[in-house]
């Protein structure tokens, strides 16, 4: 007979747009154990299971803080609700709870009054829309921007739950609506505040009879999904975009594109000991993948390269996905001659591009672990290759991308040109004190660059986290061209394969897109706000990644000079920002790094130098 031995949730806290997948052990009638599901439409010896969802919804409202989800709301930003900002956004739970975070709900109020779309929708809201106009802004000031919740006449949790839910029972002041009929369950604005009950059991599926008493499971408060201030695309020809840009109007203009560079921080390296300062709940993949996934498409990029994603997630969730929102994917898992766990786990570079925008030419793959064989049969005496190979060997990859255009840049003087492009995506994970392997990898890379650039006219983006901090070799290589022969980089080289030290150059005229904040012309609030958030002295930002015990500039946007120009950058974030909740990743931010975004556009072929 099936039966149930243990059910339990992945995660106490429920969190809305986030699915719930419950874990059921079963026993099954040969005696065996197993956690597969058994449908109704494949039976096992006649029986089945049944699954139902309940929301357990309190005659009193309860409303949760926006800040801290799991404690109860007592205080509300009428600001918002003026401004029309999604209700869940405005709660607090406390006086100093919404002092603190005032800052937070000026930025949402100016947001809100230059958009267009005042009812946008809740990806839009959560990530700004790129489109600019609308209202003045609505200036409200701390002093009586607040209301008790117990005046408030109701609460607005937007849409219907996706099952058509029915009352079940009434016990006690509390009502159990059934919201579901499948294993899994994902909670809607509606589930706010409420808690939910899982239940399963066996079913004869002869007699359509319970077998044994079904076994149960309570959640906590279904909490909103924390959203953070949308970012705005900045000009960077002199004038700030003070609205946001809208995606059609920009994907519409002559010749420009934009580039999404994220490390989304694969799911294998995000433990409970290194990040124990985010909630457990914010640390979980499936509220994790959701946040990213909204985040990654609420910046409309063109073209995405995303770092640290792990194989089986890429096949199951990140493809399918954004192939729902008209992308192309491409992927290079990370070798595994050194790693030695799970296979599925094995993290890899994704590369993503819009469909109705360019189309797929070539696929080039790159593998340091064959390139680090190749060197050490030239160059390493048969004695040290051993050792050489145990230095080299680091399983990383790069994935190159020759996509065309179906928009043109050539103009009527050559209609028929091919507007051809290239996208490295990379991922340079070495750890700090192998510089001089680190150097290495991305030489190699950038020769394998070069050979393909002297193949074709055509302009070059090298996307990625390096894992390299501004003013390193590795650094230099990339955005001089070369390396000083005195840099100290160079002192760490125990296998000589740095030498000559004059050979560390390349000639792809590359530089730094988030360079060009520091080059900005003009004045104005957002144009001194980004040049703050940047290094004078290395012209990079302050930081891309930034947890408990590091806070630098890891990631770039690379591009050929000579072909491209900038046109927009995605603005920084600021440390303080970050460090209320200690370091990334975070409820709002489900990366240690940040998303680097630009905008460029292809120089017409007679202009190009």
């Amino acid at each position: 007979m099936l039966s149930v031995l243990r059910v339990h949730l992945p995660s106490e806290i429920p969190v809305v747009g986030c699915e719930i997948t419950p874990y059921v052990l079963l026993r099954r009638p040969d005696n065996s154990i197993s956690n597969d599901d058994v449908p109704e439409s494949v039976p096992l010896d006649g029986y089945y299971m049944r699954y139902r969802w309940y929301r357990i919804q309190s005659d009193r409202k309860i409303a949760m803080c926006s800040v801290h989800p799991t404690e109860q709301a007592t205080l509300q930003c009428l600001g918002c609700l003026k401004s029309k900002i999604p209700v869940s956004k405005s709660y607090h739970c406390s006086s100093k709870c919404f002092s603190d975070a005032w800052h937070h709900h000026r930025a949402l109020h100016d947001r809100a009054s230059n958009t267009v779309n005042e009812n946008g929708g809740e990806e839009d809201e959560l990530f700004g829309r790129f489109g600019s106009g609308g209202s003045s802004v609505i200036n409200a000031g701390l002093s009586g921007s607040t209301s008790r919740i117990g005046y408030t006449p109701g609460l607005n949790n937007g849409s219907a739950p996706s099952f058509p839910s029915s009352v079940s029972e009434r016990n006690g002041g509390e009502t159990w609506f059934e919201v579901g009929r499948s294993r899994n369950y994902t909670p809607t604005t509606d589930d706010i505040g409420n808690t939910l009950k899982f239940e399963c059991v066996a079913v004869d599926l002869e007699t359509r009879v319970a077998v044994g008493t079904p076994s149960s499971i309570m959640t906590s408060r279904v909490i909103p999904a924390p959203s953070p201030i949308p970012r705005r695309m900045i000009e960077v020809g002199g004038v700030d975009v003070l609205g946001n840009i809208d995606p059609e109007t920009r994907a519409a203009s002559f010749g420009t594109f934009t580039v999404l560079s994220y490390n989304i921080l694969a799911d294998s390296y995000t433990t409970s000991d290194s990040y124990s300062y985010c909630p457990s709940w914010a640390l979980s993949w499936p509220y994790r993948r959701q946040n990213l996934l909204r985040e990654i498409i609420g910046y409309h990029a063109d073209i995405i390269c995303l770092q640290e994603v792990q194989s089986k997630h890429f096949e199951e969730f990140f493809a399918p996905e954004l192939d729902k929102h008209g992308y192309q994917a491409l992927y290079k898992k990370k070798t595994v001659e050194v790693y030695n766990g799970n296979s599925n786990s094995v993290d890899g570079c994704a590369t993503f591009f819009r469909r109705d925008r360019f189309s797929h030419v070539k696929k080039y793959e790159v593998e340091f672990n064959k390139a680090a064989q190749s060197l050490t049969d030239a160059v390493i005496p048969a004695g040290q290759k051993k050792i050489a190979l145990s230095r080299l060997i680091k399983d990383n990859i790069a994935l190159i991308a020759v996509i065309e255009a179906k928009f043109s840049n050539h103009g009527a003087d050559n209609p028929g040109k091919r507007q051809l492009l290239c996208v490295a995506n990379t991922h340079v994970n070495v750890p700090q004190e192998l510089s001089d392997v680190k150097l290495w990898q991305v030489h190699t890379l950038l020769k394998g660059l070069e050979k393909i650039a002297v193949s074709a006219d055509i302009p070059m983006l090298v996307c990625g986290d390096f894992n390299t901090v501004p003013g390193s070799a590795p650094h230099a290589l990339l955005a001089m061209g070369k390396v000083d022969q005195l840099h100290p980089d160079l002192i760490v080289d125990p296998l000589g394969i740095l030498r000559p030290a004059s050979k560390l150059n390349h000639q792809l005229p590359l530089v730094s897109a988030y360079s060009s904040f520091a080059r900005m012309m003009g004045v104005g609030l957002n144009v001194e706000q980004q040049r703050r958030r940047m290094d004078p002295t290395t012209n990079e930002p302050l930081f891309t990644n930034c947890s408990r015990d590091f806070i630098g500039t890891l990631d770039y946007i690379f591009y050929t000079a000579d072909t491209l120009s900038v046109e927009s950058l995605l603005e920084l974030l600021d440390e303080e920002s970050l460090r209320k909740d200690t370091a990334l990743p975070s409820p709002e931010w489900s990366s240690d790094h940040i998303a680097l975004l630009a905008e460029f556009r292809c120089k017409p072929t007679r202009i190009r130098r």
